[in-house]
């Protein structure tokens, strides 16, 4: 009989060590603290929302060199006040004790590994983007099949404005296993490769100086950037590629049509033509 109370003794025990070290950790629960929490929580929230439209505001006005650099600022900000706001609430609602500290540590991890185990895998990716800049706000990247501009660095994941204006969400944790392709990393310029096609006879002696001079006289060039054109030799023609850079990186494609447009019209001008025979499909790739 004694042998069945013992047990019986032990889980009571146990049971109230558990429940002792979970009043240890919580304070005391008040309508005072709760109504202190909720306007923590609103104000960080409005404090973000104003932060993201002012950054955004003041970008625009700052010379272009700074646009970027205003942006990139974004998801700091954001860490800060969040970071801020989740101190606020644990010193409100938990007693920080050394012992305390380490328990909820290790339940936090326990139940992040578990529960939110892709969740956390993209925040912990944020914050390392956040040191070794794979790509920032104002960035022209490739990631999958998603090319275009963050517009939007949250802690979980960006958002990608493509060239059709729809906006797409990739999680920071595609940093693992997708290749990222930066076009401009935090500058202004990118470079903008356009392609012209020609047959054999084509005098390229012509087309290679014509070109160039399409590019320095554009508007959007950025004169302080190298210019370039490659040639490259096909079954079916001559590949032409003419390398530049637009002053300003939102003005990509607005830039290849111009130097597009000008170069049409110079060639028509000068009475060089294209393959008059197409290729097969194959032929056309890069």
């Amino acid at each position: 009989m004694s042998g069945e109370i013992l047990p019986a003794i032990v889980l009571a025990q146990s049971g109230g060590e558990e429940t002792n070290v979970a009043t240890e950790i919580l304070a005391e629960i008040t309508a005072i603290k709760i109504i202190q929490a909720i306007a923590v929580l609103a104000l960080t929230y409005w404090v973000i929302l104003a932060t993201d439209k002012f950054l955004h505001w003041i970008s625009e006005k700052v010379p272009l060199r700074f646009r970027l650099g205003v942006k990139q600022s974004l998801p700091f900000w954001r860490a800060f006040f969040l970071g801020l706001a989740i101190a606020i609430l644990i010193h409100l609602f938990l007693n920080l004790s050394p012992n305390n500290v380490l328990a909820i540590t290790g339940t936090v991890a326990v139940a992040l590994g578990f529960a939110f185990k892709d969740y956390a895998s993209s925040v912990i990716a944020g914050l390392m983007a956040l040191f070794e800049r794979p790509y920032q706000v104002g960035d022209r990247v490739t990631i999958g099949d998603q090319y275009g501009e963050i517009i939007g660095y949250g802690l979980r994941a960006i958002q990608l404005q493509t060239p059709n204006d729809d906006i797409v969400t990739i999680p920071h944790n595609k940093m693992w296993t997708e290749a990222i392709v930066n076009a401009n990393k935090g500058n202004v310029e990118a470079q903008a490769v356009v392609n012209f096609y020609f047959s054999h006879d084509a005098d390229l002696d012509r087309i290679v100086p014509l070109l160039y001079r399409v590019a320095q006289t554009s508007k959007y060039t950025q004169l302080d950037l190298p210019i370039s054109v490659i040639l490259d030799e096909k079954a079916w023609g001559t590949h032409v590629k003419l390398k530049c850079y637009p002053m300003d990186v939102r003005d990509e494609f607005i830039y290849k049509s111009d130097l597009i447009r000008r170069a049409k019209r110079a060639f028509a001008r000068s009475g060089i033509t294209y393959p008059t025979l197409p290729p097969r499909p194959d032929d056309w790739a890069e």
